[in-house]
């Protein structure tokens, strides 16, 4: 079966005449349903052979598709346009029958207009992000997908953890949630910390409703869902893509800074390589896979592969050791669920900065994890997030680990400066024995990880690494897997959040200065100023200015400046023609507005730039002159 679910302001049909030994008998000739989920359906040839699958699951969709988007009616609209292989009609209308007793047994109202009549129809679509989706309910063929689930992810599934905050005392208390309560532990004034708790132990994933950030970045004309594409993979406008560079050239910068040689590697693998096989299913991750000329292969979730094959081929001694091996994966891809797919949260395609540290004992690991430690605060620090505060950290481990690196624990817990959440496995199913991340708990209390290391006593043996040691003996590394910021996406979407969250408390929302697409906005009130508006733009280096030319009201520009969120708006006139002074509008709380020389104003420009990633604004400088890429 297929579908089309359209959230609706309204949804009228009229019968006009029945088709010839198809029309089925009705009384209801023509119906108005207000404000309801319309699902257009087409039962197609295997849907009455697989039928009670196939009415369960598309009912669910239903179900929780109209959940989503909160409406209690439903439209079932029988619709044979939506594919080629049509279901005999008596069976479709059996198969529509069943679905409508499915869907009213949990309480809603539903209409099924009736099957086998060309139909007049007037339907109007909400046009938010939910309000169209289609949806494919085929079991027949779903064995036959090219996604594969690691062991490691099915033996997640199954585990049970033991869950524990960890205070800055090394006081280990055990939590449990109780009726929706967090017990054993007073998180009194420490509401993120008991969102992401609820989080973690509840394992609920799923996205119910449009995130905040959706919004956003839709409207800032960031990012927006690529229909044309396997869900989960975005477009990225000019205002995007250059938020999105700047940030992958501030991360590679880092890594680099810290001994990062930076590499490239092939995106695919051979499925069948039994170093990956094995590797592939110690990681918690569904791949897609692909059937190429040759062999069958998968894509890369991770820069792993590349750099472990690397390393193997290479010939290194104890005295090269740490070996840091870096590479911003454009991109890596996990087949995510769809019901956890999410803006920029959670992507199948995404940007992931990965560096490796081969390291010469447990000893050499634990401290160069303390090292890439600092690394990752400061860089998230470096990106406009205020550490610890915005940030939640995790700690996983094995009992057996924990229990014979107390102290390194601890002092880790008390290096971050509050409380942690310490997730404790009695077996280790991963191929690591300790990992620690910075997660970030958005408006709907879904929690993210940012950064993450982990310490991994697997993967140099089974990719045959192997370095000499002091006495000219091979070894096998242990190997610390660090992504020091996240996803680059993520990164974004935990600062579009961030200031939506900001919002809330009566601050204007905002990106960091340095990665403001526009930087200052020049409005003439006339004409006649954009002349003088354009000088300035050559005065000024090192800054993404603007100028606003249209015909609109000098108010109405304002206001469309700070709906992009701009951090500088200064408007030009005969007073600033005359005087040399500009009257500047900085988005901050209170709105300030002060007169500054142009000189002052690149000086304090230039002051809040720092020594950050800098580009050109990549689209026009006339406001006029670009496309609007959304709405």
């Amino acid at each position: 079966m297929k579908v089309l679910l359209i959230h609706s302001d309204h949804m009228e049909y009229n019968v006009t005449k029945a088709i010839k030994n198809l029309a089925e008998d009705t009384d209801m000739k023509e119906y108005r349903m207000e404000e309801c989920l319309t699902v257009f359906c087409t039962v197609e040839s295997r849907d009455r052979e697989f039928m009670e699958e196939v009415l369960d699951r598309t009912a669910s969709i239903i179900k929780e598709t109209a959940r989503s988007v909160k409406t209690e009616r439903i439209m079932i609209y029988p619709y044979a346009h939506l594919s080629s292989d049509l279901g005999q009609p008596i069976d479709a209308v059996e198969v529509l029958k069943g679905l409508e007793r499915r869907v009213i047994e949990d309480g809603f109202e539903v209409k099924r207009s009736p099957f086998g009549w060309y139909k007049a129809f007037d339907i109007r679509c909400k046009g938010h992000p939910l309000s169209e989706l289609s949806r494919e309910v085929r079991p027949w063929v779903e064995g036959k997908k090219k996604v594969e689930e690691s062991k490691a992810l099915k033996a997640e599934k199954e585990t049970r953890s033991e869950w524990f905050v960890l205070d800055l005392q090394g006081g280990l208390h055990p939590v449990k949630e109780v009726n929706g309560i967090i017990e054993g532990y007073d998180l009194s004034g420490n509401e993120n910390l008991e969102k992401f708790l609820h989080y973690e132990i509840s394992k609920s994933r799923a996205v119910t409703e449009e995130p905040p950030h959706v919004r956003s970045m839709r409207a800032l004309e960031l990012a927006d869902y690529e229909p044309g594409s396997d869900p989960g993979n975005l477009r990225f406008y000019p205002k995007g893509r250059l938020v999105k560079s700047l940030l992958e050239r501030y991360v590679t910068r880092r890594v680099k800074d810290y001994g990062g040689m930076e590499i490239e590697s092939p995106i695919m693998y051979d499925l069948e390589h039994p170093s990956l096989k094995s590797y592939m299913h110690r990681f918690p991750a569904r791949q897609y896979t692909i059937d190429t000329p040759d062999k069958r292969v998968f894509l890369r979730f991770a820069a792993c592969f590349g750099q472990f094959l690397m390393a193997h081929d290479a010939t290194i001694s104890y005295k090269q050791m740490p070996l840091r091996l870096y590479e911003l994966t454009r991109y890596s891809f996990r087949v995510e669920q769809r019901g956890e797919l999410s803006g920029l949260r959670r992507l199948r395609a995404f940007t992931m900065p990965d560096c490796h540290a081969l390291c010469a004992g447990m000893d050499q690991a634990k401290e160069e994890m303390m090292v890439r430690f600092d690394l990752a605060r400061s860089i998230l620090s470096g990106t406009g997030f205020s550490m610890p505060q915005d940030l939640q950290m995790a700690i996983r481990v094995t009992r057996d680990f924990y229990e014979e690196n107390k102290e390194f624990v601890h002092n880790m817990a008390r290096e971050y400066g509050q409380p942690v959440v310490l997730e404790m496995w009695r077996e280790r199913f991963f191929y690591f024995l300790l990992k620690y991340e910075f997660n970030f708990v958005d408006a709907m209390g879904k929690a993210s990880a940012l950064t993450t290391d982990q310490i991994d006593i697997e993967n140099g043996e089974r990719y045959d690494i192997t370095y000499t040691d002091p006495e000219g003996n091979p070894r096998h590394p242990f190997i610390l897997h660090l992504s020091p910021s996240g996803a680059i996406e993520r990164k974004i979407y935990a600062l579009l959040e961030k200031a939506h969250l900001n919002s809330l408390k009566g601050e204007p929302a905002s990106l960091p200065y340095w990665l403001s697409p526009t930087q200052l906005r020049l409005i003439p009130v006339s004409e006649e100023f954009i002349g003088l508006c354009q000088e300035l733009v050559g005065k000024l280096s090192g800054v993404r200015v603007d100028i606003e030319d249209s015909d609109r009201t000098v108010g109405r520009k304002i206001r469309d400046a700070e709906k992009e969120w701009v951090p500088y708006i200064a408007v030009i006139g005969e007073k600033e023609a005359g005087s040399g002074l500009l009257t500047i509008r900085k988005r901050e709380a209170g709105k300030p507005q002060v007169e500054m020389s142009l000189e002052a104003l690149s000086a304090e420009l230039s002051g809040r730039q720092r020594d950050m990633p800098w580009d050109t604004l990549g689209m026009p400088v006339m406001v006029s002159k670009r496309p609007k890429f959304v709405g």
